[in-house]
């Protein structure tokens, strides 16, 4: 019962807060800008609390799913002192924006200041060397300071895996410093071949093998597999609740194809995938852990914090290609149960960062009703020289909340079946 009520009290504070922080931010804007704010509310249903201010009267409703903040003439235009729609198109978007941006803004300060904290980096200096590898025949040495590779900069670990990621097996121009002096060496990357299927196990630190989303045009998506499928076996082998023995059994050989027997619908069925065969590539040697102190923590947090907030921005990217698909979106009910089963409280704060930064930058997407389809209209004023109609504006409002019902409707459902 008392696991419950953590578990509670946690979905509630993240989901209350970063509603406040972002209406907090339209209406610190507003009060700058001299707007008018009638109503500052958390939540949504029944007034469970209330304080009516000089201006503004400031209400605590009973669901902590939401907020808003009622400003003079945002709904329908007015002329009176202190209106929305009177003021200037600059003050009005920076209004709108505001929201977005400050859940972006805190989402980056408690990202860096966790990465602060975590200490283990890894650097890009060279501990040892892979033997029998193309870097030992190189001539790359321990000490070696990786600079470059193939023109790019390596800062630490990670952003030599991305390289890596890009390279598809070519040489590597790797650009080394060492003793003061740069070097630069032509090196063969290792390669790791592994079977591609294009499925997401749901959560394997629960030992559970159902999966959670397809990725589109994948092979198990070809083959007809699907979001919430339960891995019973694979080639015969059973690997239900074990998602790392699972992993074992794919890859155990490669380019042939693969036998699914899965549990759909209550009912036992077995699908065949040919895999791709895809291939990690290493360069064929180990770095060294970055000494733990303040100076190389608040560097490493420096380029993490940013690779957070460009990978939240290429995930949205790749809904919008067609590269992630609907079944890999998550709404509220799905967003609780991730809130649910973190431990500590550096994972806490890391999911609490996480869906702040998403909710920024999904907010500020250019599609009504969000702020960022707000912007547009505005956008579109300043170069009409003149707003919309107002039953047009209505109108098209209204057709972006019915979309964003329906989308969310479809994501919560998804959510459900995850779970159970």
């Amino acid at each position: 019962m008392l696991n419950i009520f953590i578990i509670a009290l946690k979905i509630i504070f993240i989901l209350g807060f970063l509603v406040l922080i972002h209406e907090g931010g339209h209406f610190l804007i507003a009060k700058l800008c001299k707007i008018k704010v009638n109503e500052f509310a958390i939540g949504f249903g029944p007034t469970i609390w209330k304080k009516q201010g000089k201006e503004t009267k400031y209400a605590l409703r009973l669901i902590p799913l939401g907020g808003f903040v009622n400003m003079e003439g945002e709904e329908e235009r007015s002329d009176k002192e202190g209106s929305f729609s009177k003021a200037s198109i600059p003050k009005r978007i920076a209004v709108v924006a505001a929201g977005g941006l400050v859940n972006i803004i805190f989402a980056l300060i408690v990202y860096f200041s966790l990465m602060s904290f975590t200490g283990n980096n890894i650097s890009n200096v060279i501990d040892s060397i892979i033997p029998n590898t193309d870097a030992q025949l190189s001539q790359l040495q321990p000490g070696d300071k990786i600079v470059k590779v193939n023109g790019k900069n390596i800062y630490y670990k990670t952003s030599l895996d991305k390289v890596l990621e890009e390279c598809n097996g070519d040489l590597l121009e790797i650009e080394v410093e060492r003793n003061g002096e740069k070097y630069t060496f032509q090196v063969n990357p290792m390669k790791e071949e592994y079977n591609y299927t294009g499925i997401a196990i749901a959560n394997s630190d629960n030992l559970n093998t159902k999966i959670a989303a397809v990725y589109p045009k994948s092979p198990a998506e070809v083959c007809g597999l699907k979001a919430n499928d339960n891995v019973i076996s694979v080639n015969g082998v059973e690997v239900k609740d074990n998602p790392q023995k699972m992993v074992d059994e794919i890859n155990k050989t490669l380019k042939e194809k693969i036998v699914f027997s899965i549990e759909r619908d209550n009912k036992v069925q077995e699908i065949e995938v040919v895999p791709e065969v895809k291939a990690n590539y290493y360069v064929g040697v180990y770095l060294k852990l970055a000494e733990n102190n303040f100076k190389n923590n608040i560097y490493y947090a420096f380029w993490k914090t940013g690779e957070f907030a460009f990978s939240i921005i290429d995930n949205l990217k790749m809904l919008f290609t067609g590269n992630v698909s609907i079944d890999q979106m998550m709404g509220p009910v799905g967003i609780s149960s991730v809130v649910a089963e973190t431990n500590g409280v550096a994972d806490f704060i890391y999911i609490l960062a996480l869906i702040s930064i998403s909710l920024g930058f999904t907010n500020l997407l250019p599609f009504p009703p969000l702020d960022g389809g707000k912007i547009v209209l505005l956008l579109l004023e300043a170069f009409r020289r003149k707003p919309l109609k107002e039953q047009t504006e209505v109108a098209i409002q209204m057709v972006g909340f019915m979309f964003f019902i329906g989308l969310s409707i479809l994501v919560t459902y998804n959510d459900i079946l995850r779970i159970f």
